[in-house]
């Protein structure tokens, strides 16, 4: 699962590791610490510009609204529940099969939050039996601080009670992909507490080594069974963990302390 995450990085930052061509100073949004579902955030894409002479897709970064809303919605409502697509079934799912075969999008992050639960809790959750309450959260990152780069899709919807000049008639939402977490020992453990990802949650996002980025953007590969190849999790040992502050549980708290490292997870929290 991914519901929280924190993204820091300045849009030129991100332009010079995307290579991204076009971007709109207008839409700079301000680090986020606890990107929290329905948040604007930020991510790139490759898509012809709007009113432009070539066909051809330029590498954009765009803000959109992370929870996904289908075309095909009578309203918006729905889209801060899918906020996650999973990896599995992504091809085949209505709200999500279309946008797999033509709108992908790469979310970039430093790192995501996850909170710790126990075995008996976590097995339920993974069945899809149990609703998991808040523990111990967790700080997930690349082990070297390179751009948590997610697998995303995006996708278009038009709001038919505004009329087509107005600047909300259209929506335009992502959703991030999700997969089974990694079974192999973190890079980078805590002295107390979890040695692997799925110690701290059954799912984890999908993150894309940069090797994939351009197949993954890229609108021209359209083929179901060809993208699927692409959803295969990263190498393992790429990944660290931390005890972070129970702070970052409440979405109004936000700041660059909500990434500081705990020594030891806080008093009453598992592990």
């Amino acid at each position: 699962m991914c519901g929280r995450y924190a993204s820091s990085r300045r849009p030129e930052d991100l332009a010079g590791i995307f290579e991204i061509d076009k971007w709109e100073p207008e839409e700079t949004l301000e680090p986020d610490y606890n990107v929290a579902p329905t948040k604007e955030v930020y991510a790139v894409l490759d898509r012809p510009l709007k009113d432009a002479d070539s066909p051809h897709p330029v590498r954009q970064l765009r803000k959109l609204k992370w929870g996904l809303v289908p075309s095909w919605a009578k309203t918006p409502e729905g889209g801060a529940r899918m906020i996650n697509a999973r990896a599995e079934t992504v091809h085949e799912k209505p709200a999500y099969r279309r946008a797999f075969a033509a709108r992908r999008c790469i979310v970039p992050a430093d790192g995501y939050y996850e909170w710790v639960t126990g075995t008996q809790e976590r097995e339920l959750e993974a069945e899809g039996k149990k609703k998991r309450p808040r523990k111990q959260p967790y700080f997930v990152l690349p082990a070297d601080g390179s751009v948590f780069a997610m697998a995303g899709l995006y996708e278009f919807w038009r709001d038919r009670t505004l009329p087509d000049d107005h600047p909300q008639a259209w929506w335009v939402t992502c959703s991030v992909i999700t997969t089974e977490a990694e079974r192999t020992p973190l890079a980078v453990a805590p002295a107390e507490g979890p040695h692997a990802l799925v110690d701290i949650h059954p799912r984890m996002p999908l993150m894309l080594t940069p090797d994939r980025w351009d197949a993954w953007l890229d609108p021209a590969r359209t083929d179901p069974d060809g993208l699927r190849d692409l959803l295969a999790p990263p190498p393992p040992g790429l990944m660290r963990a931390y005890p972070v502050s129970t702070a970052v549980s409440n979405v109004r708290n936000n700041g660059p302390e909500l990434l500081k490292e705990l020594e030891a997870p806080e008093e009453g929290t598992l592990f």
